[in-house]
């Protein structure tokens, strides 16, 4: 049997039932692909169902505000994702009519859609003959292989991409990129693969020399920005007071208190107004995102002085109405807020 086949027999038995593969739409498989990128599955089937319920065609979410789309999105992270979601489905409905391009070349064009996403949706929904290399199918390639090229380079981005479309079957080519990714996903993992139940395992390098640690192999290492991030918690009469972030940063069109980022973490008070009264210093745990980490410190004032309350005042209640960043999130949620 060959490598192709060896995966789609694998995958016809143990595929996981997931909502969007009970139909070809491609709305619907874009948007899981949209949401799985740098989420676990179990985490990102929840939103899922939370967008197509809200969302339940491409025009319905071309038409949303990016503020309503970014408030479902919150607690998944890399916001830019949500925003080229949004842009996205407004070309759809702008350049196609509103009918989801069909070809691998048209859907490339889409805002956020790279390779991986445009094989993807081309190869499941409409059969073309398009590979799909993510993480796990470099990883079971890799190993299968034997090959040491470094995954974040350019040869080997091509080096793999050329191999995976040479192993492509000439039928079910959708079904097979499903079964490769589901593959790496259930017993090719990162670690502690479960060779035993692989369907390929008599015929991998990795295995047969037990080096299955040893790929694949990466040639950089993300470097961590630290970050300290002060947020001024000012509360007047039950309400607090909000800003939306605009710089071109993380968290982007989302609102928070208003910040003072510094060099170091501070230990005594970073702003001072005859206006306001100190009454607590709290320190969240630190934030790592996928190249900085926030380390965040929010300073609890109490304003003194009556202040006409403007559209920026809220109260407790209407913070679940405002996208936030998931470390605000989790202070408004920690019940900190009196």
């Amino acid at each position: 049997m060959s490598f192709s086949n060896k995966i789609l027999s694998w995958y016809n038995v143990n595929k996981r039932d997931l909502p969007w593969r009970e139909s070809k739409n491609p709305y619907f498989v874009w948007l899981s692909e949209v949401i799985l990128q740098q989420t676990r599955v179990a985490q990102g089937t929840a939103y899922y169902y939370k967008f197509v319920e809200h969302f339940p065609t491409v025009q319905k979410l071309a038409s949303a505000s990016e503020e309503e789309i970014l408030n479902l999105w919150q607690g998944l992270g890399y916001y830019s994702r949500a925003r080229n979601l949004h842009k996205a489905a407004q070309q759809v409905v702008n350049e196609f009519n509103g009918e989801f391009p069909t070809t691998y070349k048209d859907i490339l064009t889409l805002k956020g859609v790279g390779d991986y996403t445009a094989s993807a949706i081309s190869s499941i929904c409409f059969g073309e003959q398009k590979a799909v290399v993510d993480g796990n199918v470099y990883r079971v390639l890799a190993r299968y292989f034997g090959l040491d090229t470094p995954i974040d380079s350019t040869q080997g981005r091509k080096q793999f991409k050329v191999l995976a479309e040479e192993l492509l079957p000439t039928k079910e080519v959708g079904e097979y990129n499903q079964g490769l990714m589901e593959l790496g996903a259930l017993v090719c993992s990162p670690k502690s693969p479960d060779c035993v139940r692989c369907p390929i395992n008599k015929s991998c390098i990795a295995y047969s020399k037990n080096t299955m640690a040893n790929f694949p192999v990466k040639s950089k290492k993300t470097k961590q920005r630290k970050r300290y991030f002060n947020y001024l918690v000012i509360e007047n009469k039950g309400s607090y007071y909000i800003e939306k972030r605009i710089e071109k940063d993380i968290w982007k069109n989302m609102y928070q208190f208003p910040l003072i980022e510094t060099s170091k973490e501070q230990e005594s008070p970073v702003y001072t107004s005859s206006d306001l009264i100190l009454i607590g210093r709290k320190v969240a745990k630190k934030h790592v995102l996928s190249h900085q980490t926030i380390y965040a410190v929010f300073w609890e004032y109490k304003q003194i002085k009556d202040r006409e309350l403007n559209p920026n005042w809220i109260k407790v209640n209407d913070f679940s109405n405002k996208p936030l960043p998931r470390l605000i999130e989790l202070y408004v949620e920690g019940g900190l807020l009196r």
